[in-house]
């Protein structure tokens, strides 16, 4: 058995990683790790782990454990990952990979020296809607791809509010839990890198602390596409998209911002619009297999490392340009 821990007692982990993990021949959740003892406990319980810890050191001391899931508040991973790497445990850790760019490539150096996978758990990209998209545009489907939109506005459920919304040091905003994924999602459709950001923030109903709860951006990449963002906490019936449109049609998906496997492809061109088929499957399963995969030596995690480098380093410019009012370069 190849067992994992979980650092971390996360509502994504209950709702999604558990049932992933599990699903992967041969692979288990063994133990569990919480600042509070007594919610470890009841965590472990609850989901049928046969280890509670209340430090991560006492998780990364378990020799049962060969890989762990990092998703705690944004500011511990970054300790979290390197105990993980000096440990010699492959990492599967939430995004965003840290606060700033310094620390999460410091992270990425770090399990690279201790020679363990570390991958960024960037779901979207293993939506079999967000895969279909991709193929289109690289098939030459819309010819040269001139523009792209994302609509990712949704209402943040009171479970899930907390930190997010009145804890700056813990990264909270919408900008470091959604634009993040807006911007791996593209550079995936796309094969493109962002290059500029220009955006303005909003703080409408939801955050506190000087944080964020509604976002609008726009990137330029280098393959010379502008992609609009709108990401917000506070909207229950926008609805969430895709679009790309090139020289030749446009490829629209809808309700595929999403962490269930839902969603709808749709192509225009000269011939008109119609549906394109998609076989759903639940993304953190596939998303979980290719990461098992890499961790046997065959292939690369869906998002790598770096991945969760170059999207944070797109989601911190666009922090950047609210706070200025200008347009930021991205590193």
């Amino acid at each position: 058995m190849f067992g994992w821990g979980l650092i971390g007692a996360s509502t994504i982990a209950a709702e999604h990683m558990i049932g992933a993990i599990r699903a992967q021949q041969g692979h288990e959740v063994v133990a569990v790790a919480s600042s509070s003892a007594a919610r470890a406990k009841e965590y472990a319980a609850a989901h049928g782990i046969a280890r509670a810890y209340d430090s991560v050191a006492s998780l990364l001391a378990d020799p049962g454990v060969r890989a762990v899931y990092i998703s705690t508040t944004n500011e511990l991973h970054r300790d979290q990952v390197l105990a993980a790497a000096a440990a010699g445990k492959h990492v599967l850790c939430e995004k965003p990979l840290a606060l700033t760019l310094d620390d999460a490539r410091q992270m990425v150096d770090a399990c690279a020296a201790a020679g363990v996978v570390m991958a960024t758990n960037h779901h979207l990209r293993n939506a079999a809607t967000h895969r279909r998209i991709r193929q289109a545009v690289q098939d030459g489907a819309i010819g040269k791809p001139l523009f792209a939109r994302v609509f990712h506005a949704v209402y943040l459920p009171p479970h899930l509010q907390g930190w997010r919304i009145d804890r700056p040091a813990a990264g909270g905003g919408v900008t470091l839990d959604i634009t993040v994924h807006d911007a791996d999602t593209l550079r995936f459709i796309l094969g493109a890198e962002p290059v500029e950001a220009v955006a303005l923030s909003q703080s409408a109903s939801l955050a506190q602390q000087g944080l964020e709860d509604g976002v609008m951006a726009v990137l330029r990449f280098d393959n010379g596409v502008l992609a609009q963002l709108h990401d917000a906490f506070t909207t229950p019936f926008a609805g969430t998209g895709i679009e790309v449109h090139g020289d030749k049609g446009s490829i629209v998906g809808r309700n595929v911002m999403t962490q269930r496997p839902v969603g709808e492809v749709y192509l225009r061109d000269a011939a008109g619009e119609r549906q394109l088929e998609v076989e759903h499957e639940n993304l953190y399963v596939r998303g979980v297999a290719r990461f098992c995969a890499a961790m046997r030596g065959d292939g690369v995690p869906a998002a790598t490392a770096d991945d969760g480098v170059r999207s944070l380093a797109t989601a911190l410019a666009v922090l950047e340009a609210c706070r200025t009012g200008s347009t930021v370069r991205i590193d």
